[in-house]
């Protein structure tokens, strides 16, 4: 029972990896309400894809480059759009917008007017407008306000609506992180998180956002009745933005639009530095509670000991202690269960035609020594909540970037003990110690739990005793090192208890 169960979590650990990898997100459903507003703008939205395309095949790549204390960052200068950031706080790990906060107008080109070591402004000027657009940073934390303005000097009113992209994300040379990506729409009811490869539009928006594994992009605007949108692009690409109704620019007058933005880490502290409604766009998926109280003890940790190494190893140890009183239930059960071993093997063979008899002579046994089957089940059901949980949590974990541990370099990967200049059958260019030594610890249990048993059953044993810590040991091999010390931690805590055990 113990290994079957083992089993289907090692396989449910597989799939959930695959799934959150290769599978879209679930979309969700809109109702009548948002699927008639959807069908007002679609034509508008094509028709912002086509201005950027055609803006682009006009206009040559030329970059403008701002930075500050906190980052450093790459504008297109033709589009005034953001094309990359570079977090200076985080190894200048790069973040990929594309076209971050460009306006969906073909007939705006811009050239970069003014830089201070606050802001950056790019401007358009024709016959009938003059567009600006001016960046101004903050000097202590990520946010940044986006100003537009325009000014008509016809003699004559204009109209001006135009869509604000908040980036793009690319699928056509899609990497194994892209699993991480999504957009966050916030309304009047709550804020939802959509699978980007598909559109949707959404009326009355209080703010957008998009992510990728360790950084978001917020943005919101200064007034009412914006629509957010996902517009999905024919080159395997989505954009996402926000657009307001059409408001008319008398002749000879000046209006304008201000944006709120954040561009940063994905760090609650962070982003409620500038506005705490903004911090719904950290989600961890479907143990998201319980990820986020994860987050809070593992920060509480770190601040005692300054460590994020050691605040694993600690949190490991925490967490094996809580569950102590049930993996103490959890080891009596399988004592009971060998003890119990020859005679359920001596029902089997008295019973192997009737499998409905010899089932219920199993649980009479059960119910004579009272013994329950499952209680042995139950540490590894609530390991596994905590498990995913923390999977989430150190995975989109940025404080992990570039952070070393002992002889790990970077505990979000995986911790490369050995390094090799090419490639080696199976193990490739590296040797990671960690899940290697995880996996003969777990050789190790499953040779201490096996029981006495016929030949036939011996031998499933065997195999299993293998193929088990082998599984595992594939698994992790790849995964960050942070996480795979939890669970070598925990594996070998349990066979400490283990070994105490058959000596008492």
């Amino acid at each position: 029972m113990e290994k079957r169960l083992l089993i289907t979590i090692a396989l449910s650990i597989l799939v959930v990896t695959v799934w959150s990898t290769l599978s879209p997100k679930p979309q969700p459903i809109a109702d009548k309400g948002v699927i008639a507003q959807a069908v007002l703008q679609k034509e508008a939205e094509q028709a912002s894809t086509q201005a950027v395309a055609a803006q682009e095949q006009i206009a040559p790549e030329v970059l403008a480059t701002f930075a500050n204390s906190r980052l450093e960052v790459d504008f297109i200068e033709s589009t005034a759009a953001i094309k990359q950031v570079r977090f200076k706080n985080y190894k200048n790990t790069p973040f990929m917008l594309r076209r971050g906060f460009a306006l969906g107008d073909k007939s705006l080109v811009f050239s970069k007017s003014d830089s201070t070591p606050e802001s950056i402004t790019f401007v358009h000027k024709d016959r009938e407008k003059i567009v600006s657009k001016k960046y101004i940073f903050s000097n202590s934390n990520y946010a940044i306000d986006l100003e537009v303005t325009v000014k008509n000097l016809t003699s004559l009113p204009i109209l001006l609506g135009t869509p604000v992209i908040l980036g793009v994300l690319d699928y056509s040379q899609a990497g194994p992180d892209s699993s991480f990506e999504d957009v966050a729409i916030s309304s009047a009811e709550k804020t939802k998180h959509y699978n980007p490869r598909k559109g949707v539009s959404i009326p009355a928006v209080k703010f957008i956002g998009l992510r990728d594994k360790y950084f978001c992009a917020i943005l919101e605007a200064g007034v009412a009745s914006q629509s957010g949108f996902i517009n999905k692009l024919p080159d395997n690409k989505s954009e996402i933005g926000i657009t307001s109704k059409e408001v008319q620019v008398p002749a000879n007058v000046q209006i304008g639009h201000l944006y709120h933005l954040y561009l940063g880490p994905q760090r609650i502290e962070l982003i409620n530095q500038v506005k705490p409604e903004w911090a719904s766009i950290i989600n961890y998926g479907t143990f998201d509670f319980i990820a986020q109280i994860l987050l809070m003890l593992l920060e509480f940790i770190y601040k005692l000991v300054h460590s994020w190494g050691w605040t694993i190893v600690i949190f490991s140890f925490a967490v094996y202690f809580l569950l102590y009183p049930l993996s103490i239930k959890q080891m009596r059960s399988m004592k009971e269960m060998q003890v119990l071993q020859p005679k359920i093997e001596a029902l089997r063979k008295n019973y192997k035609d009737n499998p409905q008899r010899l089932n219920k002579e199993i649980m009479e046994l059960y119910k004579e020594h009272k013994v329950n089957p499952f209680s042995g089940c139950l540490p590894l059901l609530l390991q596994m909540p905590i498990f995913f949980a923390l999977y989430q949590v150190l995975m989109r974990s940025v404080v992990l970037k570039g952070t070393s541990f002992l002889w790990i370099k970077d505990l979000s990967l995986p911790d490369r003990l050995v390094t090799f200049s090419q490639k080696l059958p199976i193990v490739g260019s590296e040797i990671n110690i960690l899940p290697i030594l995880m996996a003969i610890g777990m050789f190790v249990q499953q040779k201490l739990t096996v029981v006495s048993a016929d030949s036939s059953t011996a031998e499933q044993q065997k195999i299993m005793t293998l193929v088990f810590p082998l599984m595992f040991g594939v698994l992790f091999y790849r995964m960050p090192s942070g996480l795979v010390i939890y669970w070598l931690i925990n594996s070998t805590l349990m066979l400490i208890m283990q070994l105490r055990s058959r000596r008492t």
